[in-house]
């Protein structure tokens, strides 16, 4: 738990759209009766307004605010004041205007009302920059502090797109250093953070849309939050050194805060990774430094001081002057880093902040893929570059810790250990994460006139015995007889004779033979050639729905997870014929079990066909007792590629 000190600076805030209308009922709750207007003659239309507001409260007007708050202009606007018996201020304007209130309220203990027409921030504040003699000097005091603010939407909407943005980034400012002040505290935290995302979402639909309202009061509610920051905390190197900038250089105020702001961020950013990473998330980038420096560029922002007027001989001097006096700062002040800042800015160059984890990511993946190219076959470029940037994508996204990855890596291992010439716990694996099934359903979309292929599964085996048309292929083991007959074609209907079809299945058990090690040789496999007629026909028994291996990783993985293992009740074909793609695939038993949950996710509503129950004498003569089941079907062969 952390520990903290907050003040709150009171000040009545009032806010909306046509508020201004309240003037009036303001200036006399404050017990006033004759108000100095001061405004700038850039603001005619508002100062308008306002008077029109305050009606005969109005004893005299101070059009001369400059930036900056020279001393002179304070003094020649006081001679007004006092002339015209004052005895209130009301301000209508930007950080100038509202600057130069504050300076007569300093003098004469004034109550003040300050209608913003810009988003400085600095209405809400305790705080006063006064330049004299060429050098611009801070102070706080309660009598600085506006009695109350009236922020008016309406009189933002025909501030130009170059000044919404340099006042909307000035106003960021404030809240950027808020948040790695040394008086930063939860409160202000929080109207830091609120601020900082109004704004990083206002200012491009401004951009895109002046007149968008919402987004005009979501950044006024920004700048509002960001000034409350501004005098509740200490500012650091940047108010500085704008200060600096615009007290000894006459540079324009909220331009520089614009210029310099990416640049001080850069500088504080390796003490202060916490509160980077904060401003990043609250802006939606990866870095907060050159997140900005972007954010102010694709706004069309300033982003150099030699462009503001600021000469290069003046980087020294206004280096010594910023860290001529201490104050405080995360990171330790030294006149040759703020020089060397302070040149990244004149130049206008994008700070590069320590590289980030998604940064350092994105290049070790492109390190990477830029050694697979010198491969020769294209496609195994293509294929591995790929496979990179999706696993190291899914890594990175999954944030995977070592432990997790060792895990997979024994996963694997297992998962070939497992393998035999008869098992193959791989194939298995891309069965059940559904793997095999996009390849088969890419397949299948390159040949849609055709019978659908179907996963291979783990249980082919090469070379399985040659049969003869009508042997029985059950090596006498029990189950339902089914008498296949099925016929191959072309895509035509005409017969593909000399087709080599292999075909394979589970006992009624569910086993395969090759999990059966007290066999005697293949059984429930064959081989067979089709006739001129394109047919084969074959005895084997009714297959049955069974669980894929339990005893082995996939099984494993399935158990973890809550599936069941089951696939259900099919019959596997694979053809082979001269002139034609090889087919691989199943027919699965109409109304068994499992047939919308298969766990290889292999049954296609196509491949669904009758293997329908009989009596009665067998179609070549078998003598057969009880019910016996036939499959007849026809598999289309495409043409081969090419």
């Amino acid at each position: 738990m952390g520990t903290f000190v907050y003040t709150s600076h009171p000040s009545r805030v009032v806010f909306g759209t046509g508020v201004a209308e309240r003037l009036r009922a303001e200036v006399e709750r404050l017990g006033c009766s004759r108000v100095l207007l001061l405004s700038s003659q850039s603001l005619a239309a508002a100062s308008s307004r306002v008077r029109e507001a305050l009606g005969g409260l109005v004893v005299d007007e101070f059009e001369g605010a400059a930036m900056h708050t020279p001393v002179e202009v304070t003094e020649r606007a006081l001679e007004v004041l006092t002339e015209a018996n004052a005895d209130g201020i009301v301000a209508v304007g930007g950080g100038s205007t509202t600057g130069l209130s504050k300076a007569l309220a300093l003098r004469t203990d004034l109550p003040q009302i300050i209608l913003p027409t810009t988003y400085a921030g600095s209405e809400v504040t305790p705080v006063l920059g006064e330049t004299r003699d060429g050098r611009k000097v801070t102070q706080s005091s309660p009598a600085i502090l506006p009695e109350t603010v009236v922020y008016d939407v309406d009189f933002t909407l025909t501030l130009p797109l170059s000044v919404t943005v340099t006042s909307g980034v000035n106003a960021l400012a404030h809240a950027v250093e808020a948040l790695y002040s040394a008086e930063a505290n939860p409160v202000t935290d929080q109207q830091a953070l609120d601020a900082i995302a109004r704004i990083g979402r206002a200012l491009p639909r401004l951009a895109a849309d002046p007149a968008d309202r919402e987004a005009r009061a979501d950044l006024l509610q920004a700048a509002w939050l960001a000034g409350t920051c501004l005098a509740t905390v200490g500012m650091g190197l940047h108010h500085k050194l704008c200060h600096t900038l615009g007290g000894s250089f006459d540079l324009p105020h909220a331009e520089t805060h614009t210029v310099v702001l990416p640049h001080a961020m850069a500088y504080n950013a390796p003490t202060v990774p916490d509160v980077m990473r904060r401003i990043a998330d609250a802006l939606g980038v990866p870095d907060a430094p050159s997140g900005v420096y972007d954010l102010i560029v694709s706004l069309g922002g300033p982003t150099s001081l030699r462009d503001l007027g600021m000469p290069e001989t003046g980087l020294a001097r206004a280096a010594e002057l910023a860290t001529s006096t201490p104050y405080p700062n995360p990171r330790e002040l030294t006149t040759e880093g703020i020089a060397e800042m302070l040149t990244g800015a004149w130049q206008g160059r994008r700070p590069e902040g320590p590289p980030t984890t998604e940064a350092k990511l994105a290049r070790l993946t492109e390190q990477v893929v830029a050694s697979f190219a010198q491969a020769p076959d294209p496609r195994v470029r293509t294929l591995l570059s790929d496979l990179v940037r999706h696993l190291h994508t899914f890594v990175a996204t999954n944030d995977v810790t070592d432990a997790e990855w060792q895990y997979a890596i024994d996963f694997l291992t297992r998962t070939g250990q497992i393998c035999s010439l008869t098992r193959q716990e791989f194939v298995l694996l891309s069965d059940t994460l559904g793997v095999s099934s996009v390849v088969d359903l890419l397949t299948n979309s390159r040949t849609p006139d055709t019978t659908p292929s179907a996963v291979l599964g783990p249980f082919y085996v090469e070379g399985p015995p040659e049969a003869a048309h009508s042997s029985d292929i059950s090596g006498g083991l029990p189950g339902t007889p089914l008498w296949v007959d099925v016929r191959v074609t072309d895509t035509d209907g005409s017969p593909v004779k000399d087709a080599v079809v292999d075909v394979w299945q589970s006992n009624e058990d569910g086993f395969y033979d090759v999990q059966l090690p007290d066999l005697d040789g293949p059984v429930l496999r064959a081989r067979l050639r089709t006739d001129a007629e394109g047919r084969i026909s074959f005895w084997s028994i009714l297959p049955s729905d069974y669980p894929i291996p339990e005893d082995g990783p996939v099984g494993q993985m399935l158990a973890a997870v809550g599936r069941h293992p089951y696939r259900a009740s099919h019959l596997h074909f694979m053809f082979d014929a001269p002139g034609h793609r090889k087919l691989v695939t199943q027919l699965f038993v109409s109304g068994g079990a499992y047939l919308d949950s298969d766990t290889v996710f292999g049954v296609k509503d196509e491949l669904i066909v009758d293997f329908a129950p009989q009596a009665g004498p067998a179609p070549d003569g078998r003598p057969v007792d009880g019910e016996w089941c036939r499959l007849d079907y026809t598999f289309r062969l495409a043409p081969q590629a090419g």
